[in-house]
């Protein structure tokens, strides 16, 4: 049986209302620029994954987290974001916007320490930090 699609590349593609806006968003905010753009829509490249931005009339209502960034140090990464003016979720069992969760992937470690944030276009983003 063929393995259909365990060896595809994946990516995300996240919706947006107004691309221009969005894009300068993922700019200021975060400080990520694209790598490639098409009309209609935005390619971002990380170290280890890519992401998509898209005009889009139809919009993710904001009750997931749609796309993580993995940090080696979460502390830091929210500390930077916010002094960008990133405004973190504050949830039940977040201590200054960091939750700290137990299990995860027996591959990836025993925890996470995570944090959520909203983009421009109310998508709801993480970042996570791997506890081993």
């Amino acid at each position: 049986m063929t393995k259909m699609l365990s060896n595809a590349r994946i990516e995300a593609r996240i919706p947006t209302g107004d691309l221009t806006r969005a894009r300068r968003w993922y700019a200021e905010k975060l400080g990520v620029e694209p790598v490639e753009e098409r009309d209609g829509g935005l390619r971002y490249e990380g170290v280890e994954g890519v992401f998509c931005l898209f005009a889009s009339a139809g919009a993710s209502d904001g009750s997931f987290t749609q796309m993580s960034f993995y940090v080696d140090d979460i502390e830091v990464a929210v500390a930077g974001l916010r002094a960008r003016g990133v405004v973190f979720e504050e949830y039940d069992g977040t201590v200054n916007g960091i939750m700290d969760i137990e299990g995860n992937y027996p591959s990836k470690g025993r925890g996470e320490r995570a944090a959520w944030f909203r983009d421009s276009e109310g998508n709801l983003l993480g970042i996570g930090e791997v506890v081993r």
